[in-house]
């Protein structure tokens, strides 16, 4: 039977196109939302009936659209937002495919109401299942309202894959969540079933610009816990800027429902900043857990392509190398800066005279009530204090014996003295495990072990840092068989190879052979790391595997080189693992992600023992 070419009916190429544009009752509502955004609004309600599948609608007072216009509105591929395929290339605006209203209005009964501020009266259009009524006259307030019901009434097949009414207002509501992060300056109002569920007081913005996240919608929005352990991120550096907020690595998560990265303004999903942010957490999170973040990415629009994706989810950046570098750096600085004694909110000090000082342009701010304070390890102490923490240092650190010397606690400054350091006075050893601290707020109490590992790993970094990274030769070098790809990413990226420490040239088609390798790894299995190295480069064009390889070789080095639980230190040995740990980066957590210090201020301990009640 002879095959007949010919062309799809209008309504069929929109319900196509719904299968990509609208996935589930969520993606109306973002969809509209959007386009609402588009139009300057400074508030939209949003109206549910059953998950969003009996109805959705959404009102604005953004611009409105000219009631002439009506009909191209809800056209394929009609838009006001680009004209041009330079347009195309520097998208600013979150819609612009001209394809959302279309789709939509071709799976549903669709209503839009309209008017703009100089028009006499309002206008509407009605569409019913992709039939196109006539534009009518109707009372309307200047802005938008869009009416969907009955969605996918005439796809049976769609309709069945939808979930259940909770889950899919559950779907509704991360997206607003999403949305209330990144337009902080918009009203957002939200009713379920006529009932009211959700309101998001607009911040308001300076020229019609959107207003910077505050932190009370932060609070708002994911929660008091998330609000008191973050660190404040702001770094510009090549055209780029990186800002928002970083949970410390206590507060993690045992999925990723509290990642949020914007580019630009837009919610997006991408593989490789994911990548970057799990590397600059990778030495100091617990193993399978989540950092949290809520991260804004800014750039010249022409520098990133957020035409890859039908629903907008996903870009594509010109140089995801920079930008993987870019946030990598920056938020592995960030937590760099970060030190036992020094609370999530009361801000990261650092010391630039002992080069810890962050790069230019980078800042690093607290939240809470004591933002702007937080420690320098060089706090003022008395003339015996320095004394037994130079003794205790000796002793700890130096012949790695028990100190012979007497212990005599410090005498301790009162309670409210601000020069008290963060971590305190030791007052004694509970168990051979845990030191035990008086500070300025209460107890602080310090697993000595978990500590001491991650200070000797840090020192045993920097050392290894100072030297440089040295290779050692094979004594016969090695042939690999790799891929055809494998081996054009070796031969592609051969500097990079040899500034990790492998000296490697293609061989073949499909055969490499490595002459040198990392003198720190060359005991392990090289060519698997190699492999995999290899394979980070072809995905993020970067790769940290051979620092990780080091750094967990390093890890148990300094687990090793611990103190061991049971073992006696003196107060002198205990006050200066407490002072190393102030000046110590990432001392807040061990090498293996668990904390190292936990802070239990008086109020709460007077709530143990009923005190003032």
């Amino acid at each position: 039977m002879p095959v007949t070419i010919r062309p799809l009916p209008d309504t069929l190429i929109n319900q196509i196109a719904a299968g990509e544009v609208v996935e589930r009752p969520a993606s109306v509502v973002k969809e509209l939302v959007e386009n609402a955004l588009d139009a300057g609004a400074s508030r939209v309600d949003i109206d549910l009936e059953e998950g969003g599948v009996r109805l959705i609608r959404i009102r604005d007072n953004g611009s409105g659209i000219p009631a002439g216009e009506l009909p191209l509105a809800v056209s394929r591929h009609a838009t006001s937002k680009i004209a041009s395929l330079d347009d195309l290339e520097g998208v600013a605006t979150l819609g612009f495919r001209g394809e959302a209203l279309p789709s939509i209005a071709s799976v549903s009964r669709f209503a839009m109401s309209t008017r703009r501020a100089d028009d006499e009266h309002g206008s509407v259009l009605e569409i019913d299942g992709g039939r196109v009524g006539e534009v009518m006259p109707r009372p309307h307030p200047q802005g938008t309202t869009v009416e969907v019901r009955d969605l996918f009434f005439n796809v049976p097949a769609r309709r069945k894959f939808l979930r259940a009414e909770r889950t899919e207002l559950g779907h509704i509501e991360e997206w607003l969540r999403q949305l209330a992060l990144a337009r902080p300056d918009v009203e957002l109002r939200v009713s379920h079933n006529g009932k009211p569920s959700r309101r998001w007081k607009g911040e308001g913005g300076s020229g019609g610009a959107p207003s910077l996240l505050s932190d009370g919608r932060l609070h708002e929005t994911l929660g008091q816990e998330f609000t008191r352990n973050v660190l404040r991120v702001d770094h510009a550096a090549a055209g780029l800027r990186l800002h928002g907020w970083i949970a410390q690595p206590a507060y993690n998560r045992a999925s990723t429902d509290q990642q949020y990265l914007f580019v630009n303004g837009r919610s997006v999903r991408d593989r490789s900043i994911a990548h970057a942010v799990k590397q600059a957490y990778s030495d100091v999170l617990f193993h399978g857990r989540h950092p949290a973040y809520v991260l804004f990415l800014e750039l010249d629009p022409r520098r990133v392509d957020v035409n890859v994706h039908p629903a907008k989810h996903e870009v594509r950046f010109r140089d995801s190398r920079l930008i993987h570098d870019f946030v990598y750096r920056t938020l592995h600085e960030a937590l760099a800066g970060t030190r036992a004694g020094v609370e999530a909110g009361a801000g990261v000090a650092v010391d630039s005279a002992a080069g810890l000082a962050p790069p230019a342009g980078m800042a690093f701010h607290g939240q809470g009530p004591a933002s702007g304070g937080g420690y320098m390890p060089q706090a003022p102490l008395g003339l015996s204090q320095v004394a037994e923490a130079r003794s205790g240092y000796a002793a700890l650190y130096g012949n790695g014996g028990a100190s012979q010397a007497t212990p005599v606690a410090p005498p301790l400054p009162p309670g409210d003295d601000a020069s008290l350091p963060p971590l305190g006075y030791a007052l004694a050893q509970l168990h051979g495990i845990y030191i035990l601290a008086e500070s300025a707020e209460g107890l602080v109490v310090v697993d000595m072990h978990a500590a001491h590992e991650r200070i000797g790993y840090e020192k045993l970094k920097a050392a290894h840092d100072g030297e440089g990274l040295r290779t050692q030769p094979l004594l016969v070098p090695a042939s690999l068989a790799v891929s055809e790809r494998e081996a054009d990413v070796a031969e592609r990226e051969a500097a990079t190879l040899a500034a990790l420490g492998f000296e490697v040239t293609r061989s073949g088609p499909q055969s490499l052979t490595l002459r040198s390798v990392p003198a720190l790894l060359a005991h392990g299995d090289v060519e698997a790391l190699l492999r995999d190295v290899l394979a980070d480069l072809r995905e993020h064009g970067e790769s940290r595997r051979v620092a990780a390889a080091r750094d967990e070789l390093l890890s148990t080095m300094a687990c090793h080189g611990a103190v061991r639980a049971n073992r006696r230190l003196t107060l002198p040995e205990m006050n200066a693992l407490l002072r190393e740990m102030e000046a110590t980066e990432r001392s807040g957590q061990c090498n293996h992600g668990r904390p190292t210090w936990a802070r239990f201020g008086l109020p709460e301990i007077d709530r143990w023992f009923l005190r003032g009640r």
